[in-house]
């Protein structure tokens, strides 16, 4: 009987800090100009209501213009402020570094909040096998 308790405490230890942890998500943006704005607006107010989650952002294909230096949405509101904003709550941004081989693009183009990934799809397929939820706005 004092084995099976041993157990079922030492689990318990275990897992406590899973239960504190907050919820992983990456959220996948491949058009800044249809998903950018609306989908850091969805990151700012995920955060808001749940400041535990861990959230990575995996940009690929068009999706990496919004970490551009001086990238604007449509409408002219600047993503540079609310990437920095979302960043320092610790949000991570990637940049598909296939995606700067296939368009000619060199990271010295991106804000210093960016980091970077081989593969945009083989990150976000990884991520969802570590258990993070996948979000697409």
């Amino acid at each position: 009987m004092r084995k099976r308790f041993l157990l079922v405490l030492f689990t318990l230890l275990l897992a406590t800090p899973l239960a504190w942890a907050g919820d992983l998500v990456v959220y996948h943006f491949d058009n800044a100009a249809a998903q950018g704005l609306k989908g850091l607006r969805n990151i700012r107010n995920h955060l808001d209501v749940d400041p535990s989650a861990q959230i990575t952002v995996v940009t690929h294909a068009d999706g990496v213009d919004m970490l551009m230096e001086g990238a604007k949405a449509p409408g002219g509101v600047e993503f540079g402020p609310l990437v920095s904003a979302l960043k320092a709550r610790g949000v991570r941004f990637e940049v598909c570094e296939i995606t700067l081989k296939n368009r000619g693009l060199k990271k010295e183009q991106f804000m210093l909040e960016a980091d970077y990934t081989p593969s945009g799809v083989v990150r976000l397929v990884k991520l969802q096998k570590e258990g993070y939820a996948y979000i697409k706005p």
